[in-house]
């Protein structure tokens, strides 16, 4: 599952994975450039087809509604905790104001291990001066340790490099030698504490027509560990 500020590109990252694995640039998760709230509403979770239609990669990822820093706006700190425990049915539509009741339809009752999260990974933008305001830190920082509680892995993606640092725009190779990367890798670790070996910098497809190798490379080592890290969940059950 895939949890973070509004507008930080999950849901682009999501597409991004698809991309690579289809070979070509694909845009199923829907995803907004202008408003900085949450483009995202329902609770959505996206299968990868591989080769023949109905057939998928042994893997899913679920989109949810990104985190603001006001009270009453963006995915509320206890429905991403009971969406961890798998009691939130696919195409929930999210309610900033209130937590989903178990009375409600799209509550499920007794999940399944199917239904839970298996790797709880954190996006953020590198964009941002700061990477994370205090309320938001505050709420996420709520989340990792509900995570924790559960057993749950955890990891972040750094999404929008190219825009954050004209070097890695000039050349994505440039990634793992930028010093303002570095900073901002170093300043999610400190603000949530999130290993930096656990921290992958990523450019998400946006604006290309084509795939690349170059940024499939990176998309591909966070897409590796996430894989690794939820094998290791199952098999330790």
């Amino acid at each position: 599952m895939l949890y973070g500020p509004a507008g930080s590109g999950k849901s682009s990252f999501i597409n991004s994975v698809d991309s690579v694995l289809q070979g070509r640039v694909t845009a199923r998760a829907s995803a907004d450039a202008i408003s900085q709230k949450s483009f995202t509403t329902k609770f959505r979770t996206y299968k990868i087809q591989k080769g023949r239609p109905r057939t998928f990669y042994p893997f899913s990822f679920t989109d949810i509604m990104g985190i603001e820093q006001d009270t009453n706006k963006g995915a509320r700190v206890e429905d991403i905790k009971l969406a961890m425990r798998g009691h939130i049915k696919d195409g929930y539509n999210f309610d900033a104001a209130n937590t989903i009741s178990e009375n409600d339809k799209d509550y499920n009752e007794i999940p399944t291990l199917s239904d839970r999260v298996h790797v709880l990974v954190c996006v953020v933008s590198a964009t941002t001066s700061n990477i994370l305001s205090a309320a938001t830190v505050t709420k996420m920082r709520e989340v990792r340790l509900a995570a924790n509680d559960m057993g749950i892995p955890q990891l972040a993606i750094l999404t929008k490099i190219d825009e954050a640092c004209p070097e890695v725009r000039a050349d994505i190779k440039n990634t793992y030698k930028s010093k303002y990367l570095k900073e901002k890798m170093e300043e999610l670790n400190v603000a949530l504490g999130i290993p930096l070996n656990c921290i992958f910098p990523v450019k998400n497809y946006h604006s290309e027509i084509d795939t690349d190798d170059d940024i499939d490379t990176l998309i591909l080592s966070a897409l590796k560990q996430i894989i690794h890290f939820g094998e290791d969940f199952v098999n330790s059950l």
